[in-house]
């Protein structure tokens, strides 16, 4: 009998259609003889809808994965949802394609979790941590890894104080700096600042996809990833790096410059490779991450190294650098790593079932 395979995909985010193309891509790479694919959509105001994967038309097309909700609430829908798919008989495992809000931030693997099904990805906490800009930073800190300086604050000090907090930020951090909401990805909401007219500016377009923003000072160079994949013994993938000439990386370079190349591995020195290796590891356990993640870092002119942030849901489709640096570093298929990812979620699901709930 083959798992069935619940893939969530969508969400209440402003990376809604990020999340869409990765659906779009994961789907359709699955391996139908071993798995048995049931989509569910997410719209952008929360509410959940099945879609009967049997009545998909050949040749999908991405607005085919758009499922209208039954119900017209959150939670009638998402009851709707998880009585006819999560109560089914036979093996099943969740893969949570969800970017951003309410999905990449543990609110759903919180939800998942209280189902008691085995999920593809980071837990709760982990989650959480990962997508907080200013508490990842923390933390990292804490366990000693080197990242660029930063201050982070709420927007009611944004609002009692802002003369006071730029004039903190030109101080400590001077220009260009980078504001970032905290809790986002894609780098949505994201300004390069190089006065104070921009610097608030940035703070203004920050504050309206989250409520906590983070600014960094810029570290000129090269911005180096790795893929990191497993639960308690993980593996580190070889260095990637986009070769491009933008000032700032954003969301148009991202998902819509036909021009990036991939550089893979990423041409620096040996020592350094490993540097980043280990660093990678060692933060990937410091937030208690499980089954993936992408750690990205600076590495400035004088060859120093500088952590920038770690993505628990990285981008997932064919031309994302996750899978592709896992298919350069040890020939895993964009499928096979897939499967490997499942495989993950049933091992640390069933680790957790040997835990006691009672004296």
């Amino acid at each position: 009998m083959r798992t069935k395979l619940i893939v969530l995909y969508g969400g209440k985010s402003v990376e809604h259609e990020v999340s869409l193309k990765t659906a779009y891509t994961v789907i359709q790479a699955i391996d139908e003889t071993k798995f048995e694919i049931i989509p569910i959509y997410i719209t952008r105001e929360g509410l959940w809808g099945s879609l009967d994967w049997t009545s998909v038309p050949a040749g999908l097309r991405m607005d085919d994965l758009v499922a209208e909700p039954v119900h017209g609430s959150p939670a009638a829908s998402i009851g709707d949802v998880l009585i006819q798919r999560l109560t089914a008989p036979g093996k099943k495992a969740v893969l949570p394609l969800l970017h951003g809000s309410n999905g990449e931030d543990g609110t759903v693997q919180g939800l998942l979790e209280l189902l008691d099904v085995p999920y593809v990805g980071n837990g709760v906490l982990s989650s959480a941590l990962t997508l907080d800009k200013a508490v990842s930073k923390q933390l990292l800190a804490g366990a000693g890894i080197r990242q660029t300086e930063f201050v982070s604050f709420r927007h009611e000090e944004w609002l009692e104080e802002h003369a006071a907090l730029l004039d903190r930020l030109e101080r400590r951090l001077g220009y260009p700096c980078y504001v970032k909401p905290a809790s986002l990805g894609s780098s949505i909401g994201i300004s390069r600042c190089e006065s104070r007219r921009e610097l608030q500016a940035g703070i203004e377009e920050a504050l309206r996809y989250d409520g906590k923003i983070v600014v960094e000072r810029e570290i000129a160079g090269r911005e180096i990833q790795v893929a990191v994949l497993g639960n308690e013994k993980p593996l580190v993938s070889l260095p990637g790096e986009f070769i491009h000439n933008r000032s700032f990386f954003d969301f148009d370079s991202k998902y819509l410059d036909k021009s990036l190349t991939m550089s893979i591995p990423a041409q620096i020195p040996d020592p350094v490779t490993e540097q980043i290796r280990r660093t990678a590891l060692h933060a990937y356990q410091a937030l208690c991450c499980s089954g993936l993640a992408r750690v990205d870092f600076f590495l400035d002119g004088d060859g120093a190294l500088y952590l920038n942030e770690i993505n628990a849901l990285p981008g997932f489709t064919n031309f994302s650098m996750y899978p592709v640096m896992w298919e350069r570093t040890d020939g895993t298929s964009y499928s096979e790593l897939i499967e490997k990812l499942i495989d993950y979620a049933f091992t640390r699901h069933a680790e957790k079932q040997t835990i006691q709930y009672a004296r």
